[in-house]
């Protein structure tokens, strides 16, 4: 008996552009950790708080989860783990007791300081490959499809499209 044919066109997964999108994407973030994680002794979701407090100085821990694009269990707990390093300061929101403000201490602000150039001199090493032109249009690219994804997840939420 000769092989079925398939109802749908199959998936070639090598251009399926969100498994292209989180290849890549995690192929970046196990480069950041590989060179990061054991000097720094942080996870990618803990420099990501560490790295969003220490830009803005204090921040709530829902500025945070908005900053980071990252959902609440993986900030709370970033956060209760930086707490318990001494890495991160928290105190009661003034206007909401049930939320914190977070800043870095002194060992957090002193890794910080330490990290920003390396995670620059990264950031430029990846850059090497594209010129000032593709970079722009990367970032205009990414800007777009992470609008576009925000947009979709705003249907769904609303019943699908047009809904």
């Amino acid at each position: 008996m000769p092989p079925s044919k398939p109802l749908v066109e199959p998936l070639i997964l090598r251009d399926f552009l969100p498994y292209r999108l989180s290849v890549v994407t995690e192929a970046v973030s196990s480069l950041f950790a590989t060179r990061y994680q054991e000097r720094f002794g942080l996870s990618i979701p803990e420099w990501r708080v560490v790295a969003v407090v220490g830009q803005q100085g204090e921040l709530s821990t829902q500025q945070v989860i908005e900053h980071t694009g990252m959902d609440r269990v993986r900030v709370s707990r970033a956060v209760i783990r930086l707490a318990d390093k001494g890495l991160l300061e928290r105190r009661a929101h003034p206007q909401d007791q049930r939320a914190q403000v977070l800043r870095l201490g002194e060992p957090g602000r002193a890794i910080y300081e330490e990290i920003v150039p390396l995670a620059r001199d990264l950031q430029a090493q990846l850059s090497a490959a594209l010129t000032p032109e593709e970079l722009r249009t990367l970032g205009e690219i990414l800007d777009k499809i992470g609008h576009r994804t925000h947009e979709m997840a705003g249907e769904e939420e609303a019943g699908g499209p047009g809904g």
